[in-house]
């Protein structure tokens, strides 16, 4: 999981989505009141969850290394062949709008 959270487009995208958040709580007081009662909410379950899971997790502890070794090496593979996993949300964007700028000139350039 923390592989995953420390790709630039995994990570670029979490503080899009945190800002944007953030944002609509402090503009929207609606808002906030219902998020501040869902993350109560959340840690409550996450907490009562957590103390019930850890003696099955320590059970499965050698399975879950084994698997998360597996998906590092996957994960490794999957970043060398898309390098678009190492760039920013908003490059990944800057570049995309750059290439259909130049594919729009390129076809008016061919009308004309």
């Amino acid at each position: 999981v923390s592989q995953v959270a420390n790709q630039s487009l995994v990570s670029s995208a979490c503080d899009v989505v945190s800002t944007a958040y953030t944002s609509a709580k402090e503009s929207h007081p609606y808002i906030r009141s219902v998020c501040d009662a869902a993350e109560k909410g959340l840690k409550s379950v996450t907490e009562a969850t957590a103390s019930c899971v850890q003696p099955v997790l320590a059970t499965l502890e050698p399975h879950v290394a084994a698997a998360s070794e597996y998906a590092s090496k996957g994960l490794d593979k999957l970043g060398e062949k898309l390098p678009l996993l190492q760039k920013p949300v908003e490059q990944i964007i800057s570049d995309a709008t750059e290439l259909v700028s130049s594919k729009v000139a390129d076809a008016k350039d061919a009308v004309s």
